[in-house]
């Protein structure tokens, strides 16, 4: 014992690492904040129930609280108690009373099991979140580890794959939903970093020829416990808690570990590992939430608060709280975080959910940001690949084609206009076109590329590729909210029956419908992201906010993959597999010298009055290059009908002319075309032709 009590001895350490560090002798503990008084580490036993050591840290120095333990060694269970003013009226928010979690922590231990006790005020009072609540959290709530972060123990040891952007295709994948009901992954490993980096698993993404697996949130993030109240969890993840540390929820047998032989199990197979992240608000919501974090280190510094009443919250997030990233010290702890990812647990880039909260200032959306120069200035972030969902709920936070070069984006007027078109809404094809060659009229601007348009029909948020041809409307009765939660617009048509149904008409029309929607998606100029299960069929049975089932709801049914299942696999693979082989589908540069024709079906120019014309939705396209592409064709025709009736196309007559894919028979492959008469081209269908 140490003269006061303490268990451990305490030196000065270093405030220049912040988090818990150890140098082979000890460890050194750093953690911002502004606006404490006074910051005391606690040291937990390996149950993470009983508090054994409570020390005070001993220096401040440039707004971080530090001090070294020595001889404390990897896998020690700490957390912090943090003294200050409680005075929400000018954003203070202490309470020592609360353990809270270490920002840089690399592991945490345990869950959030929710309680009086996670409040710093106290829930019955009529004084609401200005009363003060002395009931100790620790019992609790999870425990931050101590890793060394210079174990070479399952470090990376292999070669990431750097695909090329204009190479790229996503495949927007759950942890637990790919490998809870794969009949080839042990059960054990099931709903594990583990599981999902199995052979079997890993194969069937490379089989599709994808490149990239992009994974909804995997950062620690507990379950609402309102969520718990009805019986359900967070299955999306969007709710994080620590920004360092993986769900643990998701660990296998081998931990960590298991997270770092998943991504070398990708890499090993050609693929990339991108990272869904959420930096725009944390799981403590606004001044009635939980104090598990940020809250409680520094409220005033973390988070955005209203300039004229800091007890309340900015909410451009609608989640009750936004982070401030305006602040240095906050930024440095995202930007740390992105390196300590990309770095040490090897991933290949980032996609970050309402990435325009990323760029405000106090004066709004800005494009050079603190956020965006950070980034773009890095040697290590600048070149992994960035991928912003560019809106928010905020003032002016719909921000399409407003993010910096480098960044690409996801582009819901490509989702909206594709989805408007093929179930026939009359005047779209203008917008259609522009969407189908890159959406240039939103991205060519500063250098940036056709790659910029992270193009997809659907996403984890809203129906997936079956659903949107089979519900007219949402069915989330299961969430527990009425159906009144998810979105409404969901630009979707059923074609006679509202959900499964045995009348072959309109099954067949919906299996064509799924063709054309995923031939646009890879034919399209940008990069395609494609949702995990579409490539055969997969149900959420019309629930399309799916958020919090954690369940067969959401999972793949992998047994579902044969027959017409099967067909639509294949169908996708070939699509992907033209994509890859010809440079002409999967444009690099706006300058390349591609001439780009628009005709109609009686093969003149589409004219300006045609254009205009709403109801002249029936199009083709010719994409030519009179210098030849590095890889493939260099010469190819699309021809789009969205009518339910079909019409027959006069083809260009400078050459022969080869069907190499339609829509309206997935069979059809290297059929060639009438020279002296016009194409048939069926209702709701989409041909590919190459010159013979």
């Amino acid at each position: 014992m140490t003269q006061d009590g303490q268990r451990h001895a305490i030196e000065p350490g270093d405030f220049t690492r912040l988090g818990a560090n150890f140098d082979g002798q000890g460890v050194n503990f750093a953690l911002f904040s502004a606006c404490a008084e006074r910051v005391e580490l606690c040291l937990f036993d390996e149950s993470g129930k009983h508090e054994i050591d409570r020390i005070e840290l001993p220096e401040f120095t440039n707004e971080i609280w530090h001090g070294y333990v020595p001889g404390l060694k990897p896998g020690a269970l700490y957390g912090y108690r943090v003294h200050g003013p409680f005075d929400p009226e000018k954003g203070h928010r202490f309470n020592p009373h609360k353990l809270l979690i270490d920002p840089y922590a690399r592991e945490l231990v345990g869950n959030v099991e929710w309680s009086q006790a996670h409040f710093a005020y106290t829930l019955n009072d009529e004084q609401k979140d200005l009363s003060f609540d002395t009931t100790d959290s620790a019992g609790q709530m999870p425990k931050c580890r101590v890793i060394d972060l210079n174990d070479e123990t399952g470090r990376q040891t292999d070669k990431k794959p750097s695909i090329p952007w204009s190479r790229t295709i996503f495949y927007e994948a759950h942890v637990k939903g790919m490998t809870m009901l794969h009949p080839a992954i042990p059960e054990n490993l099931r709903g594990t970093f583990d599981g999902l980096g199995q052979k079997e698993i890993v194969d069937y993404v490379k089989s599709l020829g994808i490149s990239s697996i992009e994974l909804l949130p995997i950062h620690f993030f507990p379950d609402d416990s309102h969520l718990l109240d009805k019986g359900l969890h967070n299955y999306w993840g969007y709710n994080t808690l620590a920004f360092f540390a993986p769900a643990s929820r998701y660990y296998g047998p081998k931990g960590l570990n298991g997270f770092r032989d998943m991504v070398r199990a990708f890499h090993d197979a050609g693929i990339e590992v991108i990272l869904d992240v959420v930096y725009n608000h944390t799981a403590e919501g606004n001044e009635l939430g939980p104090t598990l974090s940020f809250k409680g280190i520094d409220n005033f510094s973390y988070y955005r608060t209203l300039p004229d009443q800091p007890r309340y919250y900015i909410n451009d997030t609608g989640t009750g709280n936004t982070i401030n990233t305006s602040h240095p010290r906050v930024l440095q702890m995202v930007t740390d975080s992105l390196r300590y990812w990309a770095e040490d647990m090897h991933v290949d880039g980032f996609r970050f959910d309402l990435g325009t909260i990323l760029g405000r200032e106090p004066e709004g959306f800005d494009q050079r940001s603190g956020f965006f120069d950070a980034v773009g200035q890095d040697p290590v972030l600048s070149r992994v690949k960035l991928v912003g969902e560019p809106w928010d709920i905020g003032p002016g936070g719909y921000q399409v084609g407003g993010f910096p070069p480098g960044w690409a984006e996801w582009n819901d007027k490509y989702r909206d206009t594709v989805r408007d078109y093929w179930r026939g809404n009359p005047g779209t094809t203008r917008d259609f076109a522009a969407r189908v060659l890159g959406s240039g009229d939103v991205y060519d601007l500063r250098g940036r590329r056709p790659w910029s348009s992270v193009n997809f029909i659907a996403a984890h948020d809203g129906f997936t590729l079956n659903d949107l041809v089979s519900y007219n409307d949402k069915h989330n009765e299961a969430n527990g909210e009425d159906n009144k939660d998810g979105h409404s617009d969901n630009r979707s048509y059923n074609y006679g029956a509202e959900g499964p149904t045995e009348d072959q008409d309109i099954n067949t029309t919906r299996d064509r419908q799924r063709r054309n929607f995923l031939a646009t998606l890879f034919l399209s100029h940008g990069t395609p992201m494609l949702l995990a299960g579409d490539e055969f069929g997969r149900s959420q049975m019309g629930n399309n906010n799916g958020y919090c089932q954690d369940n067969e709801l959401s999972w793949l049914h992998w047994q579902d993959t044969y027959g017409s299942a099967e067909d639509l696999r294949a169908f996708a693979t070939r699509l992907i597999a033209l994509r890859q082989d010809h440079s002409i589908l999967r444009r690099e540069n706006w300058r390349d010298g591609l001439i780009v024709s628009w005709f109609n079906p009686n093969g003149g120019e589409h004219t300006e009055e045609q254009w205009e014309d709403e109801t002249a939705t029936t199009i083709g396209l010719r994409l030519s290059r009179e210098q030849p592409f590095e890889e493939g064709w260099d010469d190819v025709l699309l021809l789009f009908n969205p009518q339910e009736d079909g019409t027959s196309f006069s083809l260009p007559d400078d050459k022969r002319w080869m069907v190499e894919l339609t829509t309206a028979d997935p069979k059809v492959q290297g059929i060639e075309a009438p020279s002296d008469q016009g194409l048939e081209l069926e209702g709701r269908s989409l041909a590919l032709l190459r010159p013979v």
